[in-house]
């Protein structure tokens, strides 16, 4: 594999292929064992997720990369093979998320605006998960659509240490990947299509007038943005079409033709309602950059519910993995059909 920062970020992004975030934090993941009566214990999460990592088919022909939490990429499997070999050995790159969450944003909004931590001391950690294997990273903002939100306090702060990060993976020689998210879900998510499109798109050239300042190498990064979706509580959903034209358009106005690809988040989507998003936009046509998933629930989900936190479900669980990242391959490559998931 090289070394190079261009020639990892166009492999993260190769047709057909996209990313899988496995980076839950310690308290995210126990809610989510929590629902199939499963203590959530290292060994467990352990299990969990090698059980993904094992799934040969979906790792070595759909997977590209996957990103890691802090406890995940030191850990080995049950057979004293580090995890991180696994996905190597199936042809994925080991990935890492290095910021320390959303807290409060100083200020008069702060009981609804955050701002990611995790600056201080990221040159020394970056250091420490490049000889663990790690060649790219994740830092996620969170932006809040609200009454008079998002402020320009919160969309420039949360740019600003986006690029901050972004330029320190690179001098590290890890690629970033930037997620500024404009969140479609929570208790204030009643705005309209329109509404996240215009919070979008001003977050976007934030983002990137920062990553300029910041003489971040465009080549050299990956942008894992929301889609132009309305709010989950909004008496008006948009049709399937139309969150793709909108998402695309309001790509094409932000995101320089440099970057190699976009790879979505999922955010508060139900599984099959993200890849046919996805799909819609690359039947399109006429994109500049390659456009791919960066799921986590949206690929997880089917395959944790079938596992249940039982060694004996391990395949059945590999099986419902499998299929969403292939179904998730065709989208990133226009041609996911609707009866494909019936004939599952």
């Amino acid at each position: 594999m090289t070394e190079r920062l261009e020639d990892i970020a166009r492999a993260l992004v190769a047709p057909g292929k996209g990313i899988l975030a496995a980076d839950e934090s310690s308290g995210t993941i126990k809610k989510r064992f929590d629902k199939i009566n499963t203590t959530s214990t290292e060994d467990s999460r352990r299990d969990y997720r090698e059980m993904l990592f094992r799934s040969t088919d979906a790792m070595s022909n759909y997977i590209s990369g996957v990103i890691l939490y802090d406890e995940t990429i030191r850990q080995k499997a049950k057979d004293g093979t580090p995890l991180v070999d696994i996905m190597k050995a199936a042809g994925s790159i080991p990935g890492i998320k290095v910021d320390l969450g959303a807290k409060p944003l100083a200020g008069p909004t702060s009981k609804i605006e955050t701002i990611t931590e995790g600056l201080d001391g990221l040159r020394e950690r970056l250091a420490e998960y490049h000889k663990l294997g790690a060649r790219f990273a994740k830092w996620r903002a969170v932006i809040t659509i609200a009454d008079g939100m998002p402020t320009w306090n919160c969309v420039k702060a949360n740019s600003h240490a986006l690029a901050r990060y972004a330029a320190l993976c690179q001098e590290a020689g890890i690629v970033p990947i930037v997620e500024p998210e404009v969140l479609m879900d929570g208790e204030h998510s009643t705005h309209c299509i329109n509404e996240c499109y215009r919070v979008t798109e001003w977050t976007l050239r934030s983002v990137f007038r920062e990553l300029y300042d910041a003489r971040v190498n465009l080549e050299g990064m990956i942008l894992k943005p929301n889609m132009i979706i309305a709010g989950q509580k909004s008496a008006k959903q948009a049709s399937a079409a139309e969150v793709a034209e909108k998402t695309v358009k309001c790509l094409k106005e932000t995101v320089p033709a440099a970057v190699p690809g976009i790879a979505f988040l999922s955010g508060g989507q139900s599984d099959e309602m993200a890849t046919e998003h996805l799909s819609r936009m690359n039947a399109l046509g006429g994109l500049p950059w390659a456009l791919t998933f960066s799921y986590g629930r949206a690929l997880q989900a089917a395959a944790l519910s079938a596992w249940g936190g039982k060694s004996e479900n391990v395949a059945a669980g590999q099986r419902a993995f499998t299929h969403r990242a292939k179904m998730n391959s065709l989208a990133a490559t226009g041609k996911w059909d609707a009866k494909l998931e019936k004939a599952a």
